[in-house]
């Protein structure tokens, strides 16, 4: 590439493609086959080519902008997928803004009603609230596209992407089973009455026990007092000391199976010698814990893509019926089932 500025020539030439099929990819202007949009998004990473989004946005009328609400900002699960997602807008020519909702339905709908208060072009919304009765989202006419995250879409009115949570919790379970273990522990929250995150990792657990002939023991549901690591190394004692002959534990979260680690080692008890355990999600902290720590990944990259995918789509065309997908996903073997 040429030294000085990059342009819009620059960058057709290099993906082999024509200047207008730049500058529909850039604008979003007509539909461009996934292989040509992709080419010209590879160029533009390659050159260093800078979009000029104030000019887009005098054409076209839009901010440029979309917002992410998560629940919180120094999750390390929800501050990785914000990177994610920031990347993936930026290779499009957007730019994100991040709002956090404290995991409240409150902070849900003041999200979305800062988004059309800032005239966003859209809001990607993780919706962490687990009430069935939780108040109504406050949609308007000059209310964004919205694209929900997680285990709750309100009647079905948004493009959703969520994760395999009860199939990839029975993958985690019977990778337990396959590698001999008997007595597989699950550490849940506490309350399952409703359809959340937690709700559906406790199903995935149970169908696995059931397909291989085995009857869930209820006192091998394990309760953390609170979310944290902190909590989860209590769990993790409370295991060691129960007596009921664990040999597999199946955790909700990475997070939380790190902190069960480490309560199993303050009662003396090896990973994986004595006790085999496996998280969820994938945290890049995950491969670096010691042990390093088995997982269900999903595959969070994918799932910020088909976001920004959707989101960008449903700029284009607000009519469009709702779309729902769900990120693949791989069991990470590493020393904690080894």
């Amino acid at each position: 590439m040429k030294r000085g500025k990059v342009t819009m020539n620059d960058v057709a030439q290099l993906a082999g493609v024509s200047t207008m099929t730049v500058s529909n990819v850039i604008n979003d202007r007509v539909r461009v086959s996934p292989e040509a949009r992709e080419r010209v998004l590879a160029a533009i990473r390659e050159s260093g080519y800078q979009i000029n989004a104030a000019a887009r946005s005098l054409r076209s009328g839009r901010s440029g902008v979309i917002g992410l609400a998560v629940p919180q900002v120094n999750n390390a699960y929800f501050a990785m997928f914000a990177e994610m997602v920031i990347e993936e807008a930026q290779r499009r020519g957007y730019h994100i803004a991040v709002e956090q909702t404290g995991a409240a339905a409150v902070g849900e709908a003041a999200a979305v009603a800062k988004s059309r208060r800032l005239q966003l072009d859209g809001l990607i919304l993780s919706l962490a609230n687990a009430e069935a009765d939780a108040p109504v989202l406050p949609l308007t006419d000059q209310s964004p596209p919205i694209v929900v995250l997680g285990e709750r879409d309100p009647a079905g009115r948004f493009d959703h992407v969520t994760v395999a949570n009860e199939v990839g919790t029975a993958a985690a379970t019977a990778h337990l089973l396959d590698r001999g273990c008997k007595r597989v522990a699950v550490v849940t929250g506490g309350n399952l009455d409703r359809l959340t995150m937690l709700t559906r990792r406790y199903n995935g657990y149970r169908t696995a026990l059931e397909e291989h002939g085995i009857r869930p023991d209820p006192r091998l549901r394990f309760v953390v007092d609170s979310p944290t690591r902190e909590g989860a190394r209590i769990t993790g004692r409370r295991i060691a000391d129960s007596g009921l002959g664990v040999d597999g534990v199946v955790a909700f979260n990475d997070m939380v199976a790190m902190g069960v680690i480490r309560g199993l080692h303050d009662r003396g008890v090896s990973v994986p010698d004595g006790i085999r355990v496996i998280g969820f999600d994938g945290l890049p902290e995950s491969e670096v814990f010691i042990p390093s720590l088995s997982t269900v990944a999903p595959d969070h990259r994918w799932k910020a893509a088909k976001a920004v995918e959707l989101i960008l789509s449903r700029i284009d065309d607000p009519a469009a019926p709702p779309r729902e997908f769900t990120a693949p996903f791989a069991i990470v073997e590493r020393e904690s089932t080894a």
